[in-house]
């Protein structure tokens, strides 16, 4: 008999109601609060689930540093011909560009920061369209 699973990736940060609305804006999704506060959850079409957690002694990730690893990062997926306004979207709600090698013209892998610093990408799916 296999037991009913579920998986959630967890993001911790200093303040989660920010980032949880950070990132139900950017997936398009919805905040879930629980009865416990230092706890969120982010639930987002097609399954997507993300949890965002307080941790009263939160540093930001210092990637892309040399000498420190990236360690996890959200990939989220966008149609190729919505990739500037993805972009524009992710900003003006408060991600912050991280260059991490030098682009010229069209590109179609797009690194950030989130509001907390935890580093996350917009990448095209050619021919295909987000949900």
């Amino acid at each position: 008999m296999t037991v009913s699973k579920t998986s959630v990736l967890v993001l911790d940060c200093a303040e989660p109601e920010a980032l949880a609305d950070f990132y139900a804006g950017l997936l398009g999704a919805r905040v879930e609060r629980g009865t416990d506060p230092d706890f969120i959850e982010v639930l987002g079409q097609d399954g997507v689930r993300l949890a965002i957690r307080r941790d009263h002694g939160y540093a930001p990730p210092s990637w892309p540093r040399p000498d420190d690893s990236q360690q996890a990062h959200l990939h989220i997926l966008v149609a190729e011909a919505d990739m500037d306004e993805a972009e524009r979207e992710a900003v003006g709600l408060g991600a912050r560009p991280v260059e991490t090698k030098d682009n010229s013209g069209p590109r179609d892998v797009r690194t950030y920061a989130d509001p907390a610093g935890h580093s996350f990408t917009l990448a095209a799916r050619e021919g295909r369209t987000a949900v």
